[in-house]
């Protein structure tokens, strides 16, 4: 169930938000009609926010028209996350080895050191049976303070644009379970080297990792699991 919403000024980016995690959780999954009227109905606001927002799904390819149907939430495309994944997987290469260095260099402030550390320990902290929604913000969470440690704002903004598509592929993995382990497993490794300056170990272990969870959302996407 999606819990409702108050009403505040950024109500559409609000409402476009609860509907990104919906999805990426799959209590919105593929084909699951959107009108303006039910989505309204679950998140307790009016039609206007609700239409807005979700134009905005459709035009980063979230929601799709299918004729009489009308908007619905759309398929999962292993193609073309996994074109995602391997851009990503630079990215995030690159990250983890800039941010190695600053801490290597002493060029790291303190308080980016120390969000990364918070985000791998509130997200290992999580047990192994918390909802995929909780477990895909803490990924989030993690990947988001790696990229500002590594001081680089194009990384950040890059990645963040594609974040919508990226949560659905956690989703579809983080669902299972066992795979949560092996994915703060390899956090801690690359938090690890980073916060000890190791700047090409780093970058290697962060590869791995996106190329783990892309083989990881493809099996995901050809096996769903129910979510947790």
């Amino acid at each position: 169930m999606i819990e409702p919403i108050a009403s505040q000024p950024a109500l559409i980016d609000q409402v476009h938000d609860s509907l990104i995690a919906a999805i990426a959780d799959g209590t919105l999954p593929p084909g699951e009609r959107l009108t303006q009227e039910s989505v309204a109905a679950m998140l307790g606001v009016s039609r206007q926010p609700v239409s807005h927002a979700l134009q905005v799904l459709r035009m980063r390819g979230l929601a799709v028209e299918t004729g009489k149907r009308g908007l619905v939430v759309a398929p999962l495309d292993s193609g073309r996350l996994l074109e995602l994944y391997q851009v990503r997987a630079v990215l995030e290469g690159l990250a983890a080895k800039l941010a190695a260095k600053r801490v290597r260099d002493g060029q790291a402030k303190a308080a980016d050191k120390q969000a990364l550390a918070i985000a791998l320990h509130e997200g290992s902290e999580l047990k192994r049976d918390a909802g995929v929604k909780a477990m895909i913000a803490a990924d989030v969470a993690f990947h988001t303070a790696l990229h500002r440690l590594a001081g680089n704002t194009a990384i950040v903004e890059t990645v963040d644009s594609q974040w919508p598509h990226f949560m659905r592929a956690m989703g579809a993995v983080l669902a299972n379970t066992d795979r949560r382990i092996a994915v703060w497993t390899e956090h801690e490794e690359i938090a690890g080297l980073v916060l000890s300056g190791l700047p090409e170990q780093a970058e290697k272990a962060a590869l791995r990792h996106i190329e783990s969870a892309a083989k990881a959302t493809a099996s995901g996407i050809e096996s769903p699991k129910p979510a947790a």
